[in-house]
């Protein structure tokens, strides 16, 4: 209800001449902005390459983000060694590593996937120690007690236990990195790429290019979200069964 309200008072206001300011275009002109985007191959053309630097980046960060994590949270000598300086690490905003990032990588796609992998690798490393941390004792004296080797107790009990945190950290890894997606094409060289559509608007004072962009990355965010939540749910039952 409420964007469809929002809607409302947004034709409204154009087409009362309530507001006259070039910066408030009308939703027609937006939807026929869209359609031009979509029937010239233009938004697929940026989403795809979007796409691309988002998975990449988010698989490299996951991929590295679970195996810091593991490591953080198996062993306690590892978490002495390297815990303190990743704690710290984590406390840097992502966009000041820009600079950095772009001296060592350069401006274009590889440092764009970097950027997206840093995105997505703090909130997997923290999820997973802490699954990893917090499985119950009772259980881990249980294995004890029936003669569990270290990796079975690993296997068997500690990620079962750590399944639902480690999903967690994957699924804000997903959506940070989308962000970070957008932040990424839009603040270093330009490219194909959604980003860049918004670019394109905000250059050549065409809001409605804007406002198409920002839905369109607004939609994706929750299409990401909502394929989050179903495999979140697939796996509950499966857990369950």
């Amino acid at each position: 209800m409420i964007p469809l309200a929002a809607i409302a008072a947004w034709w409204l206001a154009v087409h009362t001449g309530i507001s006259r300011s070039p910066m408030l275009v009308s939703p027609g002109l937006v939807l026929h902005t869209a359609l031009d985007q979509v029937v010239t191959g233009k938004l697929w053309r940026a989403l795809a390459a979007s796409f691309a630097r988002e998975f990449a980046g988010f698989a490299i960060g996951t991929v590295l983000g679970l195996l810091l994590g593991g490591a953080l949270g198996l062993s306690r000598g590892f978490q002495r060694v390297v815990g303190p300086s990743f704690n710290t690490f984590k406390q840097v905003s992502l966009f000041a590593w820009i600079p950095l990032i772009s001296v060592w990588f350069g401006l274009g796609d590889a440092a764009k996937v970097v950027f997206l992998s840093l995105a997505a690798l703090v909130p997997v490393v923290v999820n997973t120690c802490d699954g990893i941390r917090n499985t119950p004792a009772g259980l881990l004296e249980v294995a004890r007690v029936h003669g569990y080797t270290r990796p079975q107790t690993i296997v068997s009990v500690i990620l079962p236990c750590a399944v639902p945190s480690i999903f967690t950290g994957v699924y804000l890894a997903l959506i940070y990195s989308w962000l970070a997606t957008i932040g990424a094409e839009y603040l270093l060289v330009a490219g194909v790429g959604i980003g860049n559509t918004l670019i394109d608007g905000s250059e050549h004072f065409r809001m409605d290019l804007v406002i198409f962009g920002m839905t369109v990355v607004g939609l994706v965010g929750w299409g990401l979200n909502a394929l989050a939540r179903l495999i979140e749910r697939r796996l509950a039952r499966w857990r369950s069964a």
